[in-house]
């Protein structure tokens, strides 16, 4: 419905109401009318479609690509493309990512942009190049660096930033770039690939998909995004850039080298075509097999070493000023001893909020009738749907028989997407009981992890737990990987990705296997030395095929003797490994990694309470230590030559992300996709206040008739 077409609408019913000789009614009804337009304009789908994809602003877009403010609107003025290249070195990869940014406008600009990386990520080195100009960035304390970047940009200088928000979500800040200019940052960054059922596999976020932000809103805003920030997530505004749903506007090119030091059985790509090449030795080289790809998808790289190369343990070492720092990867063994299941409770919780809308619903639902399918006449099972409220299909667990089972299924069935992300509300609902002494409690909670207030989520999993355990299902093209790791983790289970339709089965197979079988559990890591400083402190129970993994820094100088000795309790039984420390094999960037493991660890105590202060100063002096980005320290480089003129204004413009591939754009028509119901709530108290005005319309127009001044009623 276009405006012209309800304007008409509304003339047509005023003409045909007997208000003309009445004009206090008249007035009422004509108020009515004309909301009644506005209430058609702003809930037309075609109308609403139009606006998407004809109108180009910081909260429709969805695109790498910068936006310029003129007075007719915005407009796109700056393509952003993206290249990674990543290079595997046994367990560690390097990875370069290359944001290049030409300003197509007529004014300078400053690009704000909040990209998503690999929530391990360590990231230690920054550049900018301007033309054949190369500026080295800096590690400083967060202030210090925000500080030189404001000075910078205030004089004119070309002024390149890079922030941590959260553990895998950046901001890159670029100022003063002039009209017709490409400047291209450069960010490096170390991992180590997951291993888990003989597979390595890395994952390059590409896009985010934008989250949900509870509580009250604050009167000042932090940052550039579409949400203000609020008491319960208060740099809401830093982390929630525009979207856009222009795929031919970002775009990302892929170039890796693996070297696993074994040959490889396979290396493969889950949502993306690749072209492999073995190089010489144990070398394998990756590229996209179409040049380059939309960034609306995480791209996921795998290889598995052919069987007779199975990695059972590695020890790696690098010496960084005279201390000694080890990663251990030992996988615990298993000799297919039959175990009799134990009868669980199994609470399903499913996210149906707006930003699951389209293939992700879909991808959660089968997961939904997948894990009902594999129940056990002994279990018991609830399930939990959750978007702007909490609703559970049973007021307690009820025994998995063949008509709960089927009434679950028709409740799934039936299941849609919209409204906001009250996660905390369905969590609670899902810890709220202990299950029977008889059975294990078991939380499978299958979402896209879009919120902001993770933090706050992480420690009501601590405190509610109990015996139970949580297992994560992260669903969708650009899943919330960092939530759905350090969910799983409070939750003492596992985190599961599933992007796209074809994998959910095998992906929840491999999930239920977990679910039926005992974990590793009473695992102890013992260095040789009492000093050594180790993380995880703790190691968390395991389940089947997946590694021992631990950082550790140590006196330098390991004798020959000296062992580090890995034991556990497994289906199977005690089992105890030993390694010499002098076998341990040389490798670069191990004291990055356990740098930041350190950070980590030392960020969750800050979580649970411990002297923010304290805990600050340790993250400051690791990260300056190790040269990398963390809550409290962020990477600056500036180009003292002056470049904008005095007399020229900058604009500060953001630079949108690129919808996540399945989401619909009416999800995030007008608000972000997890708003909570702003559409129904709107168009519910709009309608009672037309409901009003017709009813006050109508009591006018019989109070008139009975005083004798109207006319004679049909």
């Amino acid at each position: 419905m276009t405006p012209t077409m309800n304007r008409n609408a509304g003339t047509a019913v005023y003409a045909l109401l007997p208000v003309r000789r009445f004009p206090a009614a008249r007035r009422w009804l004509q108020s009515a009318a004309l909301l009644a337009v506005l209430l058609a304009c702003a809930f037309s789908p075609a109308l609403g479609q139009e606006t998407v994809l004809e109108i180009a602003s910081p909260e429709q877009m969805q695109a790498g690509s910068l936006l310029l403010k003129r007075q007719a609107g915005w407009e796109v003025a700056t393509r952003l493309d993206t290249s990674v290249e990543i290079a595997v070195s046994g367990p560690v990869a390097r990875s370069t990512v290359r944001q290049t940014f030409r300003n197509g406008g007529s004014e300078w600009v400053e690009a704000v942009y909040v990209f998503p990386l690999p929530e391990t990520a360590a990231v230690d080195r920054l550049r900018m190049r301007i033309g054949e100009r190369l500026v080295e960035g800096e590690i400083r304390e967060r202030e210090q660096a925000r500080q030189e970047y404001e000075a910078a940009k205030a004089a004119g200088q070309r002024a390149g930033l890079v922030e941590q928000e959260r553990a895998n979500l950046f901001t890159t800040g670029l100022a003063n770039v002039a009209p017709g200019a490409t400047i291209v940052i450069e960010l490096e960054y170390q991992e180590t690939a997951a291993f888990e059922d003989g597979t390595f596999r890395l994952r390059v976020p590409t896009t985010l998909t934008p989250r949900y932000v509870p509580g009250t809103p604050l009167p000042d805003r932090r940052g550039s995004g579409w949400s203000p920030d609020t008491d319960r997530v208060p740099d809401a505004s830093r982390i929630t850039p525009p979207v856009t749903v222009r795929s031919a506007a970002h775009r990302l090119t892929l170039h890796a080298v693996i070297d696993a030091g074994v040959p490889l059985q396979e290396v493969a790509s889950r949502y993306h075509p690749i072209a492999v090449r073995a190089d010489a030795g144990t070398r394998y080289v990756v590229d996209l097999a179409d040049g380059d790809v939309p960034m609306d998808h995480d791209l996921e790289l795998t290889w598995r070493p052919e069987p007779s190369d199975f990695p059972r343990s590695g020890l790696f070492v690098e010496t960084i000023d005279g201390r000694e720092h080890y990663l251990l990867m030992v996988l615990p063994p298993t000799d297919g001893t039959a175990v009799t299941p134990v009868p669980r409770e199994m609470v399903l919780v499913i996210d149906t909020s707006g930003s699951m809308h389209g293939v992700s619903i879909e991808q959660a639902k089968q997961a939904l009738l997948l894990a009902l399918g594999d129940l056990r006449p002994e279990d018991r099972f609830n399930v939990i749907q959750f978007n702007s409220y909490a609703e559970a299909l049973f007021d307690t667990s009820v025994a998995a028989t063949p008509e709960n089972v089927a009434r679950a299924r028709d409740w799934v069935a039936r299941l849609t997407a919209n409204g906001g992300t009250e996660m905390r509300a369905a969590l609670e609902r899902a810890l709220a009981a202990a299950a029977p002494e008889t059975h294990l409690k078991q939380v499978v909670f299958i979402t896209d992890g879009s919120v902001g207030n993770e933090a706050g989520l992480f420690s009501l999993i601590e405190e509610r737990l109990g015996a139970a355990r949580l297992f994560t299902v992260g669903i969708g093209s650009a899943p919330n990987a960092w939530f759905m790791r350090k969910a799983a983790e409070a939750g003492r289970g596992s985190f599961t990705f599933v992007g796209a339709l074809h994998e959910v089965n095998g992906k929840m197979a491999r999930l239920f296997e977990k679910l039926r079988l005992p974990q590793v559990t009473d695992i102890r890591v013992s260095w040789p030395v009492p000093d050594a400083e180790a993380y995880p402190a703790n190691v968390p129970d395991l389940y089947a095929g997946e590694p021992v993994v631990v950082a550790a820094r140590l006196p330098a100088g390991a004798r020959a003797g000296d062992l580090v000795q890995v034991s556990g309790r497994s289906p199977a039984g005690e089992w105890r490994e030993a390694l010499p420390l002098t076998a341990g094999e040389r490798h670069a960037g191990i004291g990055t990694h356990w740098a930041r493991a350190r950070i980590a660890a030392l960020l969750d105590r800050e979580r649970r309470g411990e002297d923010a202060q304290a805990i600050r100063a340790q993250v400051v002096e690791t990260a300056l230590a190790h040269h990398l980005v963390s809550r409290y320290t962020s990477l600056v480089a500036v180009d003292r030559t002056p470049a904008r003129p005095d007399a020229e204004a900058l604009r500060r413009e953001a630079v949108p992300n690129l919808l996540p591939y399945g989401q619909s754009h009416q999800a995030i028509f007008g608000f972000p996709a997890t708003d909570t119901g702003w559409q129904a709530r709107t168009a519910f108290g709009a309608a009672l206040l037309l409901l009003t005005l017709v009813c006050e319309a109508f009591r006018r127009f019989l109070r008139l008739r009975i005083a004798g001044d109207g006319p004679a009623l049909p």
